[in-house]
């Protein structure tokens, strides 16, 4: 079964200066993520994972009528935005919790789980 794991920040984060204010904090984190993401690798359960880039660059792409419009920024209005995601195939939910619990024991912020959907046959 497939899961994504997302981690989130606040919706002010920049890494540069969180780097900056976290110091060697934040280079044990960066070790702990390829630590992570080597061993889900080997043990072949690692799909992908990706941090993002500043939700400051992000755009949206919106329905409007017939048409669409890019505007700038996130769609989501809120205090936390998704900063990057991990998804997983493995043999069952409690393993998938498992490794999220690995990631929130180090970087002391929560995951969220969500499983990843099959498309409807048609």
């Amino acid at each position: 079964m497939k899961y994504m794991l997302l981690t989130y920040a606040d919706a002010d984060f920049d890494v540069e200066s969180f780097a900056a204010e976290k110091g060697d904090w934040f280079k044990e984190m960066v070790t702990f993520m390829h630590d992570l993401n080597a061993g889900l690798m080997a043990s072949g359960e690692l799909v992908t994972a990706e941090g993002l880039a500043d939700a400051k660059d992000a755009w949206t792409v919106r329905p409007e009528g017939d048409d669409v419009v890019t505007t700038d920024g996130p769609f989501a209005e809120s205090k936390e935005l998704l900063a990057g995601f991990w998804i997983v195939d493995v043999a069952s939910q409690e393993r998938a919790e498992e490794i999220a619990g690995k990631i929130v024991r180090f970087v002391k912020a929560p995951i969220e789980i969500r499983a990843v959907g099959q498309a409807p046959e048609v």
